[in-house]
């Protein structure tokens, strides 16, 4: 039996989408919501045409057994924030259990689908799993999240570049509150390679994925088209954002749930962005959030680095 606990109802969340697209902004969590994106995400990770999936996934297999020795024999609590499928974790929780670690493994994704795999494959292969269907980015489901004293020692992930889908300077300081004494964070970023960096996006494969949500509502191809930018974020040196949005070639409407979603043409629809990092920056914004670096590990090709970290 799967079970997750929901402290968001699909409810909220068709709320959320139809407001949202109304304010002509679609969040990151609508990109793993409908069923057509979850099939384009995974069609996405599938084939190794995502380079970020590819580079983070192949990090953790090779340093699964080094991550696994910072802990001890013992309980252990596994919270995975934005854990999709959760095939990275599991590779690392493998490492865990061999180790002579006892985890309990704590899936956290807004995706109902995503968290029923992660918890599907985690219980497949014998771990204790519950999922937490939650939006890290409300105050009060962080504060859901929070250990209790007595709960065992914990670590957090949030892999795949999934920092960068928020305000990353924010969200490290909210990633350091999660943490007592004791407890660990494993996080990752893409480094910024210019050019090759936004051939990543802006490639076949990634746009399918882009277009899922707006699919899923009736927007069609011919109705616009979605661009990629590439732009600076002045608050510190090498922090480099990748923003997309629709633009609207026409008037149209949208239809969600009976609900008619109307853009006029040349009408921007703000969608997802990502971060990326020179490699002292992303090491800055974990130090200046408080937390202090105990491993760092980059992928085979160096564009993404991976950095197991505690309170300072």
């Amino acid at each position: 039996m799967i079970l997750i606990h929901a402290l968001l109802t699909e409810n909220d969340l068709a709320d959320e989408f139809v407001a949202s697209f109304r304010a002509r902004r679609l969040a990151e969590k609508f990109f793993y919501w409908f069923p057509l994106s979850v099939r384009a995400w995974l069609a996405l990770c599938s084939d190794g045409a995502y380079r970020n999936f590819v580079r983070s996934r192949s990090l953790i297999g090779s340093s699964a057994q080094e991550l696994a020795a910072f802990f001890p024999p013992g309980p252990l609590e596994v919270l995975s924030l934005g854990s999709g499928q959760g095939d990275k974790d599991l590779i690392l929780l493998e490492a865990l259990r061999e180790h002579g670690t006892r985890v309990s493994y704590v899936p956290v994704d807004t995706s109902q689908a995503l968290l029923e795999m992660a918890c599907g494959g985690a219980l497949r292969a014998g771990f204790a799993a519950q999922g937490i269907k939650a939006d890290f980015t409300r105050r009060e489901h962080r504060e859901a999240l929070a250990a209790e004293p007595e709960t065992p020692r914990r670590l957090v992930i949030l892999i795949g570049n999934t920092l960068g889908a928020f305000d990353p300077i924010a969200a490290a300081g909210e990633l350091a509150r999660l943490l007592r004494p004791g407890d660990l964070l494993l996080v990752d970023g893409e480094l910024y390679a210019g050019d090759a960096t936004m051939a990543g996006y802006d490639n076949p494969l990634n746009r399918r994925f882009a277009w899922a949500p707006l699919h899923a509502v009736g927007v069609r191809d011919g109705d616009g088209d979605i661009r990629f930018e590439a732009k600076e974020d002045p608050r510190l040196p090498g922090l480099h954002l990748i923003p997309k949005h629709f633009h609207a070639g026409r008037d149209m409407a949208a239809l969600m749930g009976g609900e008619l979603l109307r853009l006029s043409q040349d009408d921007r629809l703000d969608m997802s962005h990502s971060y990326k990092y020179a490699p002292d920056t992303f090491l800055r914004i974990l130090s200046d959030a408080g937390l202090a670096a105990r491993w760092q590990g980059r992928s085979l090709d160096g564009r993404f680095l991976m950095v197991l970290a505690g309170l300072a």
